[in-house]
């Protein structure tokens, strides 16, 4: 389990990215509506709202950084000297310390202008104030540019480093580059290091874990150092250097004796003794990789001197392993020892801090030693089954027959069927093998089966057979050929049906076509009609002469007649006949009315009503109406890519 969650910390933007993101959520999150009709307070607290919303932002997303990264003085050693290994101290710091800084700015920004803007007396005034308060702000962040790049490499980095635990078993990996180290913790645990015949292969720290005597190990292979002055050594040796300094563990260094790592032996010792100090109070094992290409025994007297050499470099002792990755020997046992060191030294340090003495108090142990004669607590039940077995155990008849035994008595496995009603427990034994009825809802099937029922049957195939051998007899060619041409007869009728179905579907589709008006025939044309027929034409020429007449000259006769007919008796008729035409219409104005003064004003109403649509140029509700042309909900609101200077 990971000490610290740096996979956890979330993606810093860019600087530019992170004012547009703000900026775009104070115009989301806040109201865009305003006119210089409102009151100054209300002009005023919209244009603060904004404001002091986008410190906010600013604020949370500063503190979110703050608060995520971790702070080198709080942090194990460990992973605070990484930190200053990988990233530089010095550096971090001050990343951190300008986001902080720009923090504080931001919130000084948005106090000084709010308080400017609660003595603005125009909306301009207090629209102005607030794009220099959001001006400023975002130029404050964009100055951040480079910390903030900064730590985002720094996050994405940290989110790659291996979880490793300071407080755990450890068994830590170390020696020269190219001598074996990768190989033997792809062998002793579930890891898959990458392995190549060069140096330098790995650049960064590998974890990988184990299981030994129960309980989880965690094994770091560290890069490859070389032997030169603590200055000079690159940012990879100093993870190897930095994991060696302060993680409690049992240190595992490698020694190719074959030399085929590039790097003789007397330059493998010298870097042994110039990194010793890092072994002090840790279990140390040499491990003399590579012996399947060239034994011990092979070595130069002066090789072995310089191995001997290194025996005194521990308090507790140095142990020697000879191992080889390629044939897998050794490497057990390696890692056996280096656990069972470094298990012993946990334990010896949890005496000397006195937490042994803490668990002891916590348990009791009783101080009685058990009798000397502790007979054996056997039920009464269990040794009366004891005896009577033992009484029968000469008797093989009375032994019971196994289930087993009996299938292989009566024919085998596939043959033999099991007598599951054998050890049916019932109130009488003699119901085992009694038929089970059978019920369908509710009721006993057995109860409705009649008892004839066979005679029955046979009567009635005795009947059908009659009935088959009497139609076998019957002649029905002429049956057939008679329900043929009813047959025909039909078929041609339900043919006509549908035909006429579908004429009058498609006659039923021929609504929207214009009715034909009868054409109008000139007055040339009957007469020379009624003149083939025998007939005279001269009517008809005077009729359509008189129709010919204009309208003047007809409403001229028509008052003419009217002033010298008055007082005539023909004059009376024409009066008494438009009167029952007037009296007539008022009949049907008030078809359904109660009285002549409901009906005026009905008529009254509707005049008013239709001067309405007269005064539109409209006919009537059926007209299309457009009651706005820009309805509010269409363009009011939020809007999109744009200017937005004028809220």
């Amino acid at each position: 389990m990971s000490l610290y969650k740096f996979k956890e910390i979330q993606t810093i933007p860019p600087a530019k990215q992170l004012v547009d993101i703000c900026l775009s959520k104070t115009n989301r999150k806040t109201p865009t509506i305003v006119h210089p009709g409102f009151k100054i307070t209300r002009i005023r607290n919209f244009y603060m709202r904004k404001v002091k919303f986008c410190q906010t932002m600013y604020g949370e997303k500063f503190g979110k950084i703050l608060e995520d990264f971790p702070k080198i003085d709080d942090i194990h050693p460990f992973y605070a000297d990484l930190c200053n290994v990988l990233y530089d101290r010095d550096h971090y710091k001050l990343a951190l310390g300008q986001v902080n800084a720009t923090k504080k700015i931001v919130d000084v920004i948005a106090k000084d202008y709010v308080k400017m803007m609660k003595f603005a007396d125009s909306l301009y005034k207090c629209k102005m104030l607030k794009r220099a308060a959001l001006g400023r702000m975002a130029t404050s962040v964009k100055k951040l540019a480079g910390s903030l790049s900064y730590l985002e490499e720094v996050r994405q980095h940290l989110g790659r480093l291996p979880s490793i635990n300071p407080a755990t078993r450890t068994l830590i990996l170390t020696g020269y580059p190219n001598v074996g180290k990768s190989s033997f913790m792809n062998i002793v645990t579930n890891a898959d290091v990458d392995v190549q015949p060069y140096a330098f292969t790995t650049k960064s720290l590998f974890i990988g874990h184990l299981d030994y005597n129960y309980v989880r190990w965690q094994v770091i292979d560290t890069p490859g150092i070389l032997d030169h002055p603590l200055e000079d050594r690159n940012t990879i040796e100093m993870t190897a250097i930095t994991a060696l300094a302060h993680l409690p563990a049992a240190v595992l260094f490698f020694i190719d004796v074959s030399e085929m790592c590039g790097y003789p032996l007397p330059q493998q010792v010298a870097l042994f003794h110039s990194i010793q100090p890092l072994f002090r109070n840790r279990p140390l094992l040499i491990i003399l990789n590579k012996t399947d290409l060239r034994k011990i025994s092979e070595l130069s007297p002066e090789e072995k001197a310089l191995l001997d050499s290194m025996k005194g470099a521990s308090d507790a002792g140095v142990h020697f392993f000879e191992t080889s990755c390629a044939t897998k020997d050794g490497v057990d046992a390696a890692r056996s020892k280096a656990c069972d060191l470094l298990l012993e030294k946990r334990v010896e340090q949890k005496v000397k801090q006195g937490k042994a003495d803490t668990l002891r108090n916590r348990l009791h142990i009783v101080g009685k030693a058990p009798p000397q004669t502790r007979p054996p607590c056997i039920p009464e039940s269990i040794r009366k089954a004891k005896e009577d077995d033992e009484a029968m155990g000469d008797d093989e008849d009375a032994k019971e027959q196994l289930e087993r035994d009996r299938m292989e008595e009566l024919g085998g496995a596939g043959v033999y069927s099991v007598d599951m009603w054998k050890r049916a427990q019932l109130t009488d034994p003699s119901w085992k093998y009694d038929v089970v009825p059978e019920i369908m809802d509710g009721h006993n099937v057995y109860d409705f089966v009649d008892p004839d029922i066979d005679r029955k049957l046979a009567e009635l195939e005795r009947e059908e057979e009659l009935l088959m051998k009497e139609a076998a007899l019957r002649d029905d060619d002429e049956v057939l050929n008679e329900f043929s041409k009813t047959q025909g007869v039909l078929d041609e009728l339900h043919s006509r049906i549908r035909q006429r179905r579908l004429e009058n579907k498609l006659k039923l589709s021929r609504n929207g076509l214009p009715t034909l008006r009868k054409k109008k025939k000139k007055s040339e044309e009957v007469e020379k009609q009624l003149e083939a027929q025998g007939m005279d034409a001269t009517k008809v020429r005077g009729r359509s002469a008189s129709k010919k007449k204009t309208r003047a000259s007809s409403l001229l006769g028509k008052r003419k007649r009217e002033a010298t007919a008055e007082g005539t008796p023909e004059a009376a008729g024409r009066t008494a006949s438009a009167a029952r035409a007037a009296s007539a219409r008022s009949a049907s104005r008030l078809k359904g009315l109660p009285s002549e003064e409901m009906a005026q004003m009905i008529e009254k109403k509707r005049r008013k009503k239709m001067r309405h649509w007269e005064m539109q140029g409209k006919k009537g509700e059926a007209d299309r109406h457009i009651p706005d042309l820009k309805p509010k909900h269409l363009y009011s609101g939020k809007r999109g890519i744009g200017k937005t200077d004028r809220r």
